[in-house]
């Protein structure tokens, strides 16, 4: 039988009753099982989180001797009782080292996605689905009107720009898939990043990821020619905003950060409308339920066909 309080939302996230634990929690708590590294899913503080190998060395990178008082490292597939709850991860696609966890009950199987993308892309382990009775997806592009497309297709818009580009994008996964989209599909352009994107570069490449070629930013180097594409955190993208002798754009799958209608670059690492609908169709559940986002398109879409709980 599922039980429908097997999670709730609290103040301090998503909390599994009958394992005591939290998925992402948003506080530092006793027991967190974390989906992967980035901030808001990733707090430091905790005191036993439980995630794959690849988070945990992003995370201590991040937060030094504050990212846990113990990490419990667990491989794909790998099976371990939290509180009474059988928990294992399965490869999400949303950035290096990032999870679904599925979690057995009671033989009841519930599938938490964290953020998760069907997209390729050579800088993490692909999409790893299995069956569940309950699906538990995030919902940031759960509109039928998002459509997301096709990377390659738009890392190559940059072969068009005649000018140095400052491409506003996240740290910590979006950099990295940028940073390879561009080394093989865009090979004449020359990419600087800043120092603090050097070290996760670093993870990427200790667990096999090789990214291509790049080099540290000077602004000497941006001055003596015009191939150059300059990766930088969303901060500092937006402190330039009157950056002259630059093509501003921004990655992501948001049209709000879009820097304007003309230079668009629609790179997302989240799964869009029909993406979800394929997630769906694979894990077969009897029940969906929703998280981190709108879920009411989903409800509706489904309406006597499969319930769908939205959670937030």
């Amino acid at each position: 039988m599922i039980l429908q309080d097997f999670i709730a939302i609290n103040e301090k996230g998503i909390y599994c009753l009958y394992g005591d634990f939290y998925l992402d929690p948003k506080e530092p708590v006793a027991t967190a099982v974390i989906s992967h590294a980035h901030a808001d899913h990733a707090v430091s503080g905790n005191r036993d989180v439980y995630c794959t190998e690849a988070t945990s060395a992003f995370m201590q990178l991040r937060y030094g001797k504050n990212a846990a008082l113990t990490f419990h490292i667990l491989g794909w597939q790998q099976q371990i009782n939290i509180g009474g709850v059988e928990v294992s991860f399965l490869p999400a696609g949303h950035m290096l080292g990032s999870a679904m966890v599925l979690m057995v009950y009671q033989g009841v199987r519930y599938l938490y996605t964290g953020d998760f993308k069907l997209q390729p892309d050579a800088t993490c382990e692909p999409i790893q689905f299995c069956q569940a009775d309950v699906l538990i997806t995030e919902s940031t592009f759960a509109d039928p009107n998002t459509a997301h497309p096709d990377a390659g297709l738009e890392i190559k818009k940059l072969a068009d720009i005649d000018i140095n580009i400052m491409l506003g994008a996240y740290g910590l996964g979006k950099s990295q898939r940028l940073i390879q989209l561009i080394n093989q599909h865009v090979p004449d352009k020359t990419i600087l990043v800043p120092h603090k994107i050097w070290p996760l570069n670093a993870i990427y490449e200790k667990f096999g990821y090789q990214l291509g070629n790049y080099q540290i930013y000077s602004r000497k180097l941006m001055k003596e020619q015009r191939q150059f594409v300059y990766i930088v955190p969303p901060f500092t993208f937006d402190s330039y905003i009157r950056a002259t002798g630059v093509k501003r754009l921004f990655a992501s799958g948001w049209k709000n950060l879009q820097v304007n209608d003309k230079d668009t670059l629609y790179i997302s690492d989240h799964a869009d409308w029909n993406d979800i609908l394929k997630a769906i169709e694979q894990v077969s559940p009897k029940e969906a339920w929703t998280l981190h986002g709108d879920g009411n398109a989903l409800k509706q879409h489904f309406d006597g066909k499969l319930p769908v709980k939205i959670m937030n």
